[in-house]
């Protein structure tokens, strides 16, 4: 072996922590994967006898590497908001490449500890029942904790790299992406169907009637204060910026580094399927329970059968720190001396919200291997010539300055277009609302700007027009499925003429994509929105389909509550421009379309 294992140290508050490297033999295949037709073959067709493949021997080392930043401290009171911020240590870095040759990006984990506040002590509930009740907290995708990132390279800042609204740009990314996907990613999305079904797979952490019990303990003063404690695992390639990497020769572009900071405020919770958390309780303790006392299985058996659909909860996610309806109290009450009982069932507006969190350790696990030097010095040949380009996206998010009235909304706002591609819409009804958003139940809506409208015909918001036109935005209408959750929400009516309608399944993952480009005979040009960065007017304007009291966008609640202004997003190209030049350089470009960056590299 002719060269020594690096040092690959974290730059943390704790002394530097040295790699441990675990060798693997296995093909590594140097396969640098643009998404660009031109260039992903680049390397192979001019070059054969360069094949970026190490073949794995006794004598050729190829390593795989796995960093950890452990106890990363990120100590952030957030009675503040303003406090709420992983970056105000010196180097609480995550980092994302390792000095491998070649470095494929994976996940990066954080762990977790959160204070939240409940408004009722959930104390009316039966010792029969306090183990199968269980409520759901945490996150609909990993990703929405990150509220604000930088990217480094080489020590450096990025220019243009910060996004200030992380968790807005990942909701929408990740509320568009297949079912299969979400289903196959264990541990990273939570789809609401799995969470009231109680899957075990979630992105956060069930809490039983029971341990709530026992966390509130003494405390009188309202509200109670409990710890909450789970794992959040964030694929790197769910954020936005990082959506087309794969491998990333960084022995040859240098290493790039993510600072982040966290929005506690995109936590969500929601009731469990009682009936189905029973019945899960049930069967994994079945030993258990049938040794314990017969009165125990009597009262379970009575809440099976006694049931009631009555007994209405919120059926559906629900942003911390806003309000739902939770069961406080379950428990059966004799009817007659004979012991007949009826079961009770107390439902009531709980809000959930969170006083403070500690991460108490970031991890990125990386896999990486060597490469020999003579591929190495061929692959600096090849991008000394021309960039090694990735295509990235990014959002920008622009509130509306006025909210609904009675009679619709009718609201512009200016800004400066730079390559628009879509136009994305969100409706909050509650100022707190980070990835929890409701279909407004709208006709005639649009958007006009530079002299178009977008869509071309006034749409509305629950029709089968506009629902194909939404999967057709969001690439789901061929090959890949849309999940249940995007597609009820796309569909699902919140009102009639006379009356309200409650949510009977999660309605919080609406979005309205607009595509603003119009590629004619499949040209790899662009043909979106570009003011050249100068101020142009925005307008969107629609119109409630029913009027009135059971408005339920103006009508929030029936207690008087209006929603806050609509937001727009704009999702902008950008591409990532590496070069092995004096030890790797870095251009994160979001002044140039797809055709100007790539035709001077297929001309």
């Amino acid at each position: 072996k002719t060269e020594d294992d690096e040092l690959l140290a974290l730059k943390l508050n704790i002394s530097d922590q040295i790699d441990a490297y675990n060798k693997t033999e296995a093909d590594a295949l140097l396969d640098d994967k643009l998404n660009i037709s031109d260039q992903i073959d680049a390397c192979t067709k001019q070059e054969d006898d360069a094949l970026l493949l190490l073949k794995a021997d006794k004598s050729e080392l190829i390593d795989a590497y796995s960093k950890t930043e452990a106890d990363a401290l990120l100590d952030d009171k957030l009675n503040i908001s303003d406090q709420i911020d992983a970056c105000t240590k010196q180097e609480d870095d995550a980092l994302l490449l390792l000095k491998a040759d070649k470095s494929e990006l994976i996940d990066a984990y954080s762990k977790t500890e959160a204070d939240a506040l409940l408004d009722d002590k959930f104390d009316k509930i039966d010792e029969s029942y306090k183990d199968g009740l269980v409520l759901f907290v945490g996150l609909k995708s990993g990703s929405n904790l990150i509220r604000e990132y930088t990217i480094y390279h080489r020590g450096k800042t990025i220019d243009g790299s910060l996004q200030n609204d992380a968790t807005t740009e990942s909701f929408i990314y990740n509320t568009i992406k297949p079912k299969s996907e979400k289903n196959n990613r264990k541990h990273i999305h939570s789809l609401y169907e799995n969470i009231h079904n109680f899957d075990t797979s979630a992105c956060g952490t069930y809490i039983s009637m029971r341990e709530i019990e026992e966390l509130i303990g003494n405390q009188t003063a309202v509200p109670y204060t409990i710890p909450i404690r789970f794992r959040v695992s964030i694929p790197l390639d769910d954020l936005l910026i990082f959506s087309a990497f794969t491998d990333y020769p960084n022995g040859l572009f240098g290493d790039l580094k993510i600072k982040f900071k966290i929005n506690p405020h995109a936590f969500v919770f929601c009731q469990v399927n009682p009936i189905i958390s029973m019945a899960k309780y049930y069967t994994m303790n079945k030993d258990e329970l049938l040794g314990s006392s017969q009165q125990k299985l009597m009262d379970i058996d009575l809440m099976f059968r006694n049931w009631s659909l009555t007994f209405q909860y919120t059926k559906q996610f629900t942003q911390l720190g806003c309000t739902a309806d939770l069961i406080t109290g379950l428990h059966a009450e004799p009817l007659t001396e004979s012991g007949l009982k009826n079961l009770i069932c107390d439902i009531k507006p709980v809000t959930i919200s969170i006083k403070n969190y500690v991460i108490t350790e970031v991890t990125a696990n990386m896999a990486g291997y060597k490469a020999t030097d003579a591929c190495l010095n061929r692959v600096r040949q090849f991008y000394s010539q021309r960039p090694f380009v990735v295509p990235a996206q990014r959002v920008e998010v622009w509130p509306f300055p006025t909210s609904a009235t009675l009679t619709g909304i009718r609201t512009s706002q200016n800004i400066p277009l730079s390559h628009v591609t879509d136009f994305c819409l969100l409706f909050p009804k509650d100022a707190r609302a980070t990835t929890c958003f409701e279909n407004p139940c709208y006709q005639n809506m649009q958007i006009t700007t530079c002299g178009r409208n977008f869509p071309d015909m006034p749409m509305n918001t629950l029709d089968q027009q506009f629902f194909q036109l939404q999967l057709n935005a969001s690439n789901l209408d061929l090959l890949f499925e849309a999940t249940d959750e995007f597609e009820d929400a796309l569909t699902t009516p919140r009102n009639t003429a006379t009356r309200r309608l409650n949510p009977h399944t999660d309605l919080t993952s609406f979005l309205i994509t607009l595509q603003c480009e119009r590629n004619s005979n499949g040209a790899l040009t662009f043909d979106g929105l570009d003011t050249q960065n100068q101020n142009t007017s925005v307008e969107l304007r629609g119109a409630p389909i029913y009027q009135g009291a059971t408005d339920s966008y103006y009508n929030v609640d029936t207690s008087g509550k209006r929603p806050p202004p609509p937001i727009l997003c704009t999702v902008h190209d950008t591409f990532w421009l590496f070069s092995p030049a004096a030890g790797g350089s870095c251009i994160y470009d979001t002044n140039h379309s797809f055709d100007e960056v790539i035709g001077p590299l297929t001309g």
